[in-house]
């Protein structure tokens, strides 16, 4: 939902806001000062991290789960949280079972000691990613970053997704990389940077272009139904023209069971 206002503004400020217009991503004066104001007001950007799901297939031993286990004199979701805060992400809610909520605040508290604000949003039923999400309708009024709680993302380039998801009118703005195994993953077809179809693990694929679990969204998709963002949220999406992309040359890295970490 837009407003519309009326101000005063210096004459050479507002050269140097229409110096932005290129006609192609930023078309005009309005959307010129959004995105300066939305870049400005980086420092209190909101994420979101999913660690929601079968509770015994998060456990990685018998002690630990996923997105607390240990790696590089960190944890998986210590480095998400380290990756957050350096791209101006202040504002952090977590979606987790309670077992796992209560193992994160143990390490990070309110998150003072990491410079952020940390929020927990209990998760007591598993149904899926959509219905983890789903938990926080009404809680975020902005644009905010999604990102799974069992993935090391250290070297994707999260400002320029953010900064991408701006540029363009959509609902969400997914990240994408390559993968030789795309029946493992969610594929799509895409023309320009429109997700024009979104499948999730296909049987079998020639399609090699798939979702890593990093995404950005505008409240707007908590109008959206269903327990699965892959096989229900991100397919509606697509069909109705409101799904982009982002390609990465980076990738994520999976961890799903103890043999992972020492890849790493």
């Amino acid at each position: 939902m837009k407003n519309k206002i009326s101000i005063t503004i210096d004459i050479k400020t507002l050269n140097k806001v229409d110096s932005i217009v290129d006609n192609v991503y930023i078309r005009n004066r309005s959307q010129a000062i959004e995105h300066l104001i939305d870049n400005a007001l980086g420092e209190n950007r909101t994420a979101v991290i999913l660690s929601g799901g079968d509770i015994e297939k998060l456990r990685i031993s018998d002690n630990d789960y996923r997105p607390t286990a240990n790696v590089k004199n960190s944890t998986i979701i210590g480095l998400a949280i380290k990756k957050l805060r350096e791209n101006g992400f202040k504002n952090i809610l977590i979606v987790a079972q309670k077992v796992i909520l209560n193992k994160i605040f143990e390490l990070f508290g309110d998150g003072s000691s990491e410079g952020v604000k940390i929020s927990y949003i209990e998760e007591k039923h598993s149904r899926g990613t959509a219905y983890s999400l789903g938990l926080l309708r009404g809680k975020i009024k902005t644009n905010f970053l999604v990102a799974y709680g069992d993935i090391i993302f250290t070297k994707i380039n999260i400002d320029e997704l953010w900064k991408d998801h701006l540029k363009h009118n959509a609902v969400s703005t997914l990240v994408l990389t390559t993968s030789s195994k795309p029946s493992e993953k969610g594929t799509l077809t895409m023309e320009g940077s429109k997700i024009l179809k979104f499948t999730q693990k296909p049987k079998k694929s020639d399609i090699y272009l798939v979702f890593s679990p990093i995404f950005v969204a505008e409240p707007d998709i908590f109008n959206y139904f269903g327990d699965s963002l892959e096989e229900n949220i991100f397919p509606e999406l697509a069909e109705k023209g409101l799904l982009n992309g982002h390609m990465s040359s980076e990738k994520e890295i999976h961890i799903h069971k103890k043999e992972d970490l020492k890849k790493i």
